[in-house]
């Protein structure tokens, strides 16, 4: 299952050792980064006083009104009033219902915009020269969600189709808070509107869309005879600190669309971030950081190891055969309900757990077809041990997989049959994952050895479980972040093996060192 970790040391160790250390390097640069970044939210020291000091305009206390317009295009022109509020409260937090009506243009598949003004009260925003705007789509196009028969009869491309937002949710800094002209951060810097009098220079209100409070659930389709659509606008006003978190917050979804996330992924990522404390999801950050840096070194030892692996004696080829297909199963499962943040990991996995199966049994591709090599006498006793455990677990496995496949039986009435076999397969990977160790346990048994182990990809892959576990802990604290009952299962399988694998290293690791250096003084002998 697992390279050797006794090996002979390969002429290109340095440089693999040189990528491991470029790597770690670059992980605490990111994370010092990171740390710097989280120290400028936490620490926004005013401007003292004096010349070179940004006062807000909401110091002077000024009379406000708050003006929501509605248009098809986001300018001055033919602005239409749908929401006002006068007088307004910067500190204050309220939640209106109002009716908007619907353009002929956006019933035909169109758009229409909201531009939301804070200005001064008893004048038009477009004669006050100290209002700020900021405007924001209350439509966006989706694929309607047909029935299974619709999309089985249409074989073109589903149209999408112009959507209602319901919600619009406006935040404000509304804290008084002075910046120095030279230190004012650049995520607050594109919001800033300066006004520039005789004895002092102001900016005018930071005023933002929240974006993230849309969820693609709220979508409502429009349709010719939605003349009136309702519309739920909402107002806080926030401190400087989070507002620059949300703003970064949402630049990271702007980034996560580029990169071709699903509306559906986004909002998972949004649950996230909106219900989650401050603090634990710079925890949640740090500790994804440091999974993806053990998964990525686990994943080059693997791959280095088994590149230079030429006997296959005490390795298991039911156990490469097994986490192959569960890898593959699960990315499968996994294909059309998570975010490519995980897919990709998973994926790269199973490849390289393809890859093994052909590495363990000793198959080639060449351009005449496959190749199968012959085995020596130590690989074929490997074979013999596989093969006597794999006998003994059939006597278990055989049953519980079919009375597992006869009780989800129920989801065939719900689901179309791939979907049933598909979730009834993974179940029984998520179930019979402990069942997996048995047969390299048992070689290692019966061989007395470990020495055919990687022991660097078993430590990286344990330290990733006991991350897990981590999650699983701050999961009490906060559901959003949450793990499934059956990824908890295989975390705690991989902890078990990692203790077992200890345990024999202690108890077998003597003896195969002993073994393994005197074949080689032999082999120096003889040279």
């Amino acid at each position: 299952m697992f390279p050797s970790c006794y090996s002979k040391p390969s002429g290109n160790g340095g440089k693999k050792s040189s990528w491991a250390k470029l790597l770690l390097g670059v992980f605490i640069v990111y994370m010092l980064h990171t740390a710097w970044l989280l120290y400028s939210f936490l620490n926004n020291k005013p401007c003292d006083g004096g010349e070179h000091c940004i006062s807000s305009y909401l110091t002077a206390r000024p009379r406000l009104q708050l003006s929501v317009f509605t248009c098809l295009i986001p300018d001055n022109s033919q602005l239409n009033l749908a929401l006002k509020i006068d007088p307004f409260n910067p500190q204050s937090l309220f939640e209106r219902q109002v009716a908007v009506s619907v353009p002929e243009e956006t019933r035909a598949n169109g758009s229409l915009y909201a531009v939301v003004y804070v200005h001064k009260s008893g004048v038009s925003p477009l004669e006050d020269n100290k209002e700020v705007h900021y405007s924001a789509k209350l439509t966006t196009y989706f694929t309607a969600a047909g029935s299974e028969e619709d999309k089985r009869r249409t074989s073109h491309k589903p149209k999408s189709v112009s959507h209602w937002r319901p919600h619009l949710s406006i935040i404000m800094m509304s804290e008084s808070f002075s910046f120095n002209k030279g230190g004012v951060p650049s995520d607050v810097r594109r919001f800033m509107r300066v006004s520039k009098n005789e004895r002092q220079v102001t900016y005018l209100p930071l005023l933002l869309v929240n974006e993230l409070s849309f969820r693609v659930r709220d979508l409502m389709e429009i349709n010719r005879s939605s003349v009136q659509l309702p519309l739920t606008v909402s107002y806080e006003g926030i401190s400087l600190r989070r507002f620059r978190f949300l703003v970064q917050l949402q630049d990271m979804i702007y980034s996560l669309r580029q990169f071709g996330f699903t509306e559906e992924n986004i909002d998972e990522i949004k649950e996230t971030l909106v219900g989650s404390n401050f603090y634990l999801l710079v925890l949640t950050a740090f500790i994804t950081s440091l999974q993806l840096v053990c998964e990525f070194l686990a994943l080059k030892n693997d791959i280095s190891s088994w590149r230079g692996k030429s006997s296959m004696a005490g390795v298991s080829r039911k156990t490469a055969l097994w986490r192959s297909l569960s890898t593959l199963l699960i990315f499968m499962h996994l294909l059309e309900e998570t975010s490519l943040l995980v897919l990709v990991p998973i994926g790269l996995g199973a490849f390289v757990e393809v890859w093994k199966v052909f590495k363990v049994y000793k198959i080639k591709l060449q351009w005449k077809g496959l190749t199968v090599n012959k085995m020596d006498d130590e690989e074929k006793k490997t074979v013999e041990y596989d093969t006597q455990v794999s006998r003994y677990l059939s006597y278990l496995v055989y049953p519980l997989c079919i009375s597992g496949a006869i009780f989800s039986l129920a989801y065939l009435r719900q689901k179309c049959y791939f979907s049933w076999l598909l979730n009834t397969l993974v179940t029984g990977v998520y179930a019979l994952c402990f069942l997996s160790m048995a047969p390299q346990l048992f070689i290692n048994h019966k061989l007395k050895s470990v020495s055919h182990l990687q022991g660097a990809v078993l430590v990286y892959r344990g330290f990733n479980t006991l991350i897990s576990d981590l999650c699983y802990a701050v999961s009490f604290y906060n559901p959003s972040l949450s793990l499934t009952s059956s990824h908890q299962l295989c975390c705690f399988r991989d902890e078990v093996f990692l203790l077992l694998y200890l345990y024999q290293r202690r108890k077998y690791g003597l003896k195969s060192r002993r073994r393994d250096s005197g074949a080689h003084s032999k082999k120096l002998k003889t040279q």
